[in-house]
């Protein structure tokens, strides 16, 4: 029974992202939620992609039996899509930041991956840029709460992006430490750390749930 269960939190990077898609499929969502659509999708291939190499990684050549770059590429392409997704909102709130954190980003990936780390280093995934990620949408989440608490004229609270948003914030709360502390785990502790991954995996169907919650929501 235990091995049933940790392989299905195993494959939960894909089956869960089959929840919001299954709404998907039976309700068509707006367009002010379609970097989050686009998000659902992007991230089907790439964790399916990353689930693959894992499984199949015996049978890969040794070169290309790694998918440390798929985590990574994830990463970047998650955080460009809800940075626009927050910015899109028009919410009249610390603006500037939140215009010039996606130029920050791109500062600390060019500085980052030219100088400190490999984009596709073979052995692991970049601790440094998924926690920083996760710490730059931490702070969306918390200025998006901030707003709505402080907006009078807000007349529904729990619409679609609070229940979008809400999921990324469980995600990202979760993971921050993970993320900053992993590789360093993996080193010294690496039956803890692929154990730790699990909470990962767990509150990433957290996370797809929370935006299954929001598309379900939608035009309400």
């Amino acid at each position: 029974m235990l091995k049933i269960f940790q392989f299905i939190i195993d494959w939960s990077e894909v089956w869960a992202l089959l929840i919001p898609i299954s709404v998907l499929l039976i309700k068509k969502q707006p367009a002010s939620l379609k970097l989050v659509v686009f998000y659902v999708w992007a991230a089907l291939i790439i964790n399916l992609g990353i689930d693959l190499i894992w499984k199949f990684r015996s049978m890969l050549p040794v070169a290309y039996n790694s998918n440390n770059f798929l985590y990574n590429l994830h990463s970047v392409i998650r955080f460009y899509l809800f940075c626009a997704f927050f910015i899109q909102l028009n919410q009249s709130f610390l603006v500037p930041i939140k215009k010039i954190i996606p130029i920050c980003f791109t500062v600390f990936i060019i500085i980052n991956f030219t100088f400190y780390e490999h984009f596709f280093d073979y052995w692991k995934l970049s601790s440094r840029l998924l926690s920083t990620e996760a710490i730059f949408l931490l702070f969306y989440t918390l200025q998006y709460y901030l707003f709505k608490i402080n907006d009078s004229t807000a007349t529904k609270i729990t619409n679609s992006d609070f229940w979008i948003i809400t999921g990324l914030g469980i995600f990202v709360t979760l993971n921050f430490f993970i993320f900053l502390l992993y590789n360093e785990l993996t080193l010294r502790f690496q039956n803890f750390a692929i154990s730790l991954w699990s909470v990962h995996n767990i509150s990433y169907i957290i996370f797809n749930l929370f935006i299954a919650k929001g598309f379900y929501e939608s035009g309400k």
